[in-house]
């Protein structure tokens, strides 16, 4: 059988090149939301286990954590606004130029963050500074996603997109996998005193290092066919991201929804599980940064898996059931962490990581493939980061004022079960793109 081509080839690229091109596109997507993600988690677990003290001090531990959480959500509410900006210019211009632009602001930020004073040198001045640094990293990410999925997606064939689409997506597993471990490096290798002084900061400065790889990797990438075809055809909208408001706001809308269920309770598996473990379960930092970084290793498997099992059995269908499985653990997973033994919370984090794999791993593609070439960029990165705000950004200090008010999990694990239901209703009324077949079935 014949390996079919991506629409809209180079016609300068020979066939036997296209094997080559294509994965060149899908080492760079992934390399580049790798070290995004990397940057971006990076600062969700110094939220939750260092910048309560040094950047707000003087408060309750409560208030504390909620004043890290909340800059933590600035960061989210940003992404939309980088989805904007990067989609706009990913439409007109291409995604491999934007993909380098987003790279290189998302790395200074995080860089610049690991220069930053605390509040004990500079006052209230350090917590503004961290917000705008904030603000920049979540401009950048917010531009990443679209590009990066686009670049691999659309040098793939019709019938690998969801696997092909799902190669960026391990970005979120191997970010977290290495701000885990630079975290758990440098708070084992160095006294709590050395670790609040400037052992937390050296994560942060390594980043520099990462975008200079993730450049190398990106600028040898030849652009996206599906757009290299827009452009060539002269299709190449004036102004995408008003076409997509116009004429997809459902597919913007629903697109947001269905992510409810996998984002909102993937940054309280993450970086909320670590403040509720340490401050509420009284576990140590160090065992639940092993819990993590193992779950975040087998992500590196299960995320491509289901991408690939969605061009099997469809990339709703696959989805469906990952949503699901995440509302139906939302008791037991609690339940596992309560008890604080170790197998167990290992146990509670492993599947929580791996359900919400199920949905990760396809929803690239069911996203993506919502929108024609020429604003796809636009429509789907604003689709994807409007869940930073209704549930990313929002999970965590949620999850936090349920625990200062009741004491106890139930309402978080409801809070999750709601999101899932809120997610499956998006996916039942999102509309199907013309001519998707069974993979969006």
């Amino acid at each position: 059988m014949t390996t079919q081509q991506p629409q809209g080839l180079h016609t300068h690229v020979a066939p036997s090149e296209v094997r080559r091109h294509r994965r060149r596109a899908a080492a760079a997507s992934t390399v580049g939301t790798a070290i995004e993600w990397y940057d971006f988690f990076l600062y969700g677990t110094a939220a939750a286990l260092v910048f309560p003290h040094l950047f707000f001090p003087g408060q309750s531990e409560y208030t504390g954590v909620l004043a890290s959480f909340a800059t933590q959500f600035v960061g989210f509410a940003a992404r939309p606004v980088g989805a904007m900006i990067f989609g706009h210019l990913g439409d007109r211009r291409g995604r491999k130029s934007t993909l380098v632009v987003t790279l290189l602001l998302m790395g200074v930020s995080t860089f610049l963050i690991g220069l930053l004073p605390t509040y004990g040198s500079i006052g209230l001045a350090a917590p503004i500074l961290l917000v705008v640094l904030r603000v920049a990293q979540g401009i950048g990410v917010g531009g990443e996603w679209g590009g990066s999925v686009l670049l691999s997606m659309e040098w793939g064939t019709a019938e690998r997109r969801g696997l092909m689409a799902s190669w960026p997506q391990l970005g979120v597993p191997l970010g977290l996998l290495a701000s885990t471990g630079m975290v758990k490096l440098m708070s084992g290798t160095t006294s709590a005193d050395a670790f609040d002084s400037w052992g937390w900061r050296v994560p942060f400065l390594v980043s520099f290092v990462l975008v200079g790889i993730g450049l190398y990797v990106r600028l040898r990438v030849l652009e996206s066919p599906e757009f290299a075809q827009v452009r060539t055809e002269r299709k190449v909208e004036r102004l995408p991201l008003w076409i997509v408001l116009r004429d997809q706001w459902r597919e913007v809308l629903t697109s947001a929804f269905v992510r409810m269920s996998e984002q909102a309770p993937f940054y309280l598996f993450i970086t909320f599980v670590l403040a509720y473990g340490t401050g509420h379960l009284g576990m140590a930092r160090g065992d639940l940064l092993d819990d993590t970084l193992i779950a975040a290793a087998i992500g590196l498997v299960s995320v491509p898996l289901f991408g690939h099992l969605s061009d099997r059995f469809g990339r709703r269908t696959v989805y469906g059931v990952g949503i699901v499985l995440v509302g139906a653990f939302a008791f037991p997973y609690f339940a596992l962490l309560d008890t604080g033994d170790g197998g167990l919370v290992l146990l509670a984090i492993v599947l929580s990581l791996l359900f919400h794999d199920i949905q990760y791993g396809p929803q690239a593609a069911l996203i993506a493939e919502s929108f024609g070439p020429n604003v796809r960029y636009s429509g789907a990165g604003l689709g994807y980061q409007l869940a930073s705000v209704i549930a990313g950004g929002p999970a965590p200090l949620i999850a936090t004022a349920i625990i200062e008010d009741t004491g106890s999990s139930t309402g978080i694990s409801w809070y999750i079960v709601g999101c899932c239901v809120v997610a499956f209703a998006a996916l039942v009324l999102m509309p199907r793109p013309p001519g998707s077949g069974p993979k969006q079935g």
